[in-house]
């Protein structure tokens, strides 16, 4: 009687559960990058039903985006790694320095992020026991190199395992004691790679007895492939895949994404998948938005080695993993400043001075003053930014400013390093109020600096954003919005820069001085991000 009883009931709840509709539902196909915008080097752990990633973030401030994903399609970000200087000195870093690279594991009811700061303490380790944090203080392990990984062995031995030797290096390895925090026993060279310049971004795995190392090979640019190796030794001697590199786009020349690499490995319910940057080059130029994350499936030959994508090329809408759908709760467009709280989409260049941010003082606005340092000094001027993460997008902020002497400025700002922006604000100029537009490469202007005399009152500044160009504009009141002029993206690519640049475009709210303590405060009531749908 009891298990006719047990029986029906679970019969029921069944009937009531198909009669509800309350069927899993999944995602058809996906469309990459499945991350957009510059969250380069991603790295990728699974607990349980849960996906996190992280994320290169270089001189900008929190450090190491972390994002969570149940179902590999859609992701959002859930905080930082490195939220406090402590953690994260980044003061005087050159662009494109700061943090590479990083990597995340899980092991033993802990979450462990490895990375580099360059030029600022080398590589060391934060560790979490909730990957939205907080996150503990970092432990410094080794000076020398990058792109260090973690990988946990079943015997309880932690392997360490890095880049080394610069673009002509090697994969090296050592063994890391958790318990004091130290590295033990010499630096070994595990594997040189296939050739290719860089041999870099290592992730070690153990899969079905044998041990895999991946690596990126090529530099980070149109020559940028993933290749793989194992050994029956976490020490190797590693044999390569007769067939690497397992990912690249390399040969394709016309392909809407290029320099897909530097990847990582996560097994699913539905197989095994991985992700990887890679960018979109427009009008020749590489990729203004920087390098995104990319997903694709992987199986195993009967070889034994991983095949991506069944060896094919990366499309933009590809099938989606077999897990429960999940999506989460859409973004707002508008930033009201309201609270006290940011949301974690905004950054800083390097460490803040919070001195010139304020809630408080103006509740409903975000307050900044403007100080001595400028947006070309390698220093943290007064500037709050978040990433672009669509090609075709509309910015705008309302903005009240009343500056009171000359070379104070405030407004909107399209960054890619110090050297390399465009700038629409308000400024004092011949005694009156003026809306300035600016643009800048290689740190000297692409023409003279536009003005226009204006009014007193609130004024808005947007940017229209299209694959090619920036277009700048000013609004007073209810009037037609009136173009300052345009930029072409390209001026914020890769190949427009002294040096390198990993990142990619910020739009921000700044405010300086231009080399003296502001008098006047601006005062930001709203800031808009409209992504334009296809």
């Amino acid at each position: 009687m009891n298990r006719f009883i047990v029986l029906l009931l679970v019969s029921s709840f069944l009937c009531v559960f198909l009669l509800t509709g309350c069927s899993i539902e999944y995602n058809e196909t996906y469309t990459n990058p499945v991350i957009p915008g510059g969250f380069p080097d991603p790295s990728i752990c699974r607990v349980g039903d849960d996906y996190y990633t992280v994320h290169s973030s270089f001189e900008y401030f929190p450090g190491v985006p972390i994002f969570h994903s149940k179902d590999l399609v859609h992701w959002r970000n859930i905080g930082y790694c490195l939220t406090r200087k402590s953690q994260l000195p980044l003061e005087k870093m050159r662009y494109s320095g700061g943090i590479y690279a990083p990597t995340i594991r899980y092991h033993d009811s802990l979450f462990y992020m490895i990375t580099t700061n360059v030029d600022g303490g080398g590589n060391f380790y934060v560790t979490a026991k909730d990957p939205a944090g907080p996150w503990s203080e970092p432990v410094w392990i080794d000076v020398q190199g990058m792109d260090p990984s973690l990988f946990f062995d079943d015997d309880g031995k932690v392997y360490y395992t890095r880049h080394e030797g610069g673009g002509d290096g090697y994969i090296a390895q050592r063994l890391l004691n958790l318990e004091e925090g130290k590295l033990e026993e010499d630096l070994k060279n595990v594997w040189g790679g296939t050739g290719g310049i860089w041999a870099e971004g290592p992730h070690l795995y153990k899969i079905n007895g044998k041990y895999y190392l991946m690596i990126s090979e090529g530099g980070t640019s149109y020559g940028h492939m993933i290749t793989i190796a194992r050994g029956d030794s976490p020490w190797g001697p590693f044999e390569s895949n007769p067939d690497n590199p397992i990912l690249t786009h390399r040969h394709l020349d016309g392909n809407q994404f290029r320099a897909l690499g530097h990847g990582d490995l996560v097994e699913t319910p539905d197989g095994w998948w991985i992700v990887f940057l890679g960018i979109r080059p427009k009008g020749g130029y590489y990729n203004h938005l920087g390098r995104e994350v990319f997903l694709a499936p992987v199986k195993w030959n009967e070889e034994g080695w991983p095949v991506v994508n069944d060896g094919n090329p990366i499309e933009e809408k590809m099938p989606a993993p077999r897990l429960p759908k999940y999506k989460f709760k859409e973004e707002p467009e508008r930033d009201d400043f309201d609270g006290p709280d940011l949301r974690f989409c905004w950054n800083y260049i390097r460490n803040p001075y919070k001195e010139n941010y304020s809630h408080e003082e103006r509740p409903g606005y975000l307050r900044l003053w403007g100080t001595e340092i400028t947006m070309e000094d390698q220093d943290s001027p007064t500037f709050l930014g978040r990433r672009q993460t669509a090609m075709e997008c509309r910015v705008a902020t309302k903005l009240d400013f009343n500056p009171k002497s000359e070379g104070e400025e405030a407004g909107l700002v399209i960054r890619g390093n110090e050297v390399n922006r465009a700038e629409i604000g308000i400024t004092l100029k011949d005694g009156k109020r003026h809306v300035f537009f600016m643009s800048m490469v290689k740190g000297k202007l692409v023409e003279p600096i536009r003005y226009e005399e204006i009014g007193n009152g609130e004024v808005i500044l947007s940017v229209e954003a299209k694959p090619l160009f920036y277009e700048l504009f000013y609004q007073i009141n209810d009037g037609a919005p009136v173009s300052m002029g345009k930029v072409e993206t390209k001026y914020l690519t890769f190949e427009e820069v002294v040096g390198y640049l990993f990142t990619g475009v910020y739009f921000g709210m700044f405010a300086t001085g231009n080399g003296e303590k502001s008098s006047a405060p601006a005062d930001f009531d709203w800031f808009d991000f409209v992504v334009y749908k296809k």
